[in-house]
């Protein structure tokens, strides 16, 4: 299908991620689905429509903008290493910050975590994989998937603060202010360990299903 499919898959993605999250289908999904539930569900559509995407991406005509070099690799396994770290200190975590906490009723500002240097980690993530994947995939189809995801991600968490702070008020103001305060280095927690150990995986697993999955060798 060409540019068709890669335009379809392109407005599946962005519709996706922000019909569900808005009134009223927010409310009636999470009434029928519960919070777990529809986070779950959320996060699997999300998996799907990126997923369909990236392979839409794939098989739309080739317009190089640069040529691909041995030395890119480098650049992207070394920018998915602390990817993979932040992505796993912050998933399921208390955040109030951000729409994707998990429990926020138990988040501690003087222990935010990953939370004491950004607010929005996840968002921090998907900035560091976006644009760590610009540089081997020098065509226009992918250039544009990559750049679009982290333009979204540096500019999102402007997005979430404005509507968290319309929400909380003067909490959260209190609140950043609390975490700033905190201690910047902590004595790592079981968790945190755990959590750091799974990025590894994460890491290690990636370069390992790459080819598998991709098709391409992230190590050739």
């Amino acid at each position: 299908m060409g540019w068709g499919e890669y335009a379809l898959a392109f407005a599946a993605f962005f519709l996706t991620h922000s019909l569900p999250v808005r009134p009223p289908l927010r409310p009636w999904a999470v009434a029928r689905l519960g919070r777990a539930g529809f986070a779950a569900a959320y996060s699997a559509l999300s998996l799907a429509a990126l997923a369909w995407l990236i392979v839409a991406a794939g098989r739309a005509p080739y317009l190089g903008l640069w040529d691909w070099a041995p030395w890119q690799n480098h650049v992207v396994l070394a920018l998915m290493l602390p990817a993979c770290l932040i992505l796993t200190l912050a998933i399921g975590r208390p955040n109030p910050f951000s729409f994707g906490g998990a429990r926020n009723d138990r988040f501690d500002p003087q222990r935010p975590g990953i939370v004491r240097f950004t607010r929005h980690p996840l968002l921090a993530a998907l900035a560091l994989w976006s644009a760590a994947h610009v540089l081997p995939n020098g065509d226009v189809a992918h250039v544009l998937v990559f750049g679009a995801f982290a333009a979204f991600a540096l500019f999102g968490g402007r997005l979430v603060d404005r509507r968290r702070q319309r929400e909380m008020g003067r909490a959260w103001a209190d609140l950043r202010r609390a975490v700033a305060s905190s201690p910047v280095a902590a004595i790592p927690d079981g968790g945190t360990l755990a959590r750091l150990a799974t990025g590894l995986l994460l890491y290690t697993a990636l370069i390992v299903l790459h080819p598998l999955i991709i098709g391409v060798d992230p190590l050739g």
